[in-house]
């Protein structure tokens, strides 16, 4: 995967690219790290989608960590989760969902 600064890409995207073979994934980074992904679409769009999709999952789910992380959240316990969910059933009166 090619790494190219926001920068660079603003100033001269198309030159820029250029240089990346075909079909590769290039990582757009700023002074702040990595900040965006230019995804090639090729042949099957569903699936290029679906892989998008997965990706910012991932990032989402990274970014959920980290604040679990910083609130203390990573430290509760498999017993303290099941005693939340039992409380919440409880609450509902117990109808389960989903």
């Amino acid at each position: 995967m090619r790494q190219v600064s926001l920068r660079e890409f603003r100033t001269r995207g198309a030159k820029a690219l250029k240089a990346v073979p075909a079909g590769e994934t290039v990582l757009l980074a700023g002074q702040q790290g990595p900040a965006f992904f230019l995804v090639p679409v090729m042949g099957d769009v569903a699936a290029e989608d679906k892989e998008l999709r997965r990706a910012m999952a991932k990032a989402s789910l990274r970014r959920n960590w980290k604040l679990a992380e910083k609130l203390g959240g990573d430290q509760v316990s498999e017993a303290e989760i099941d005693r939340e969910i039992k409380a919440s059933r409880a609450a509902r009166g117990g109808r389960k969902t989903g």
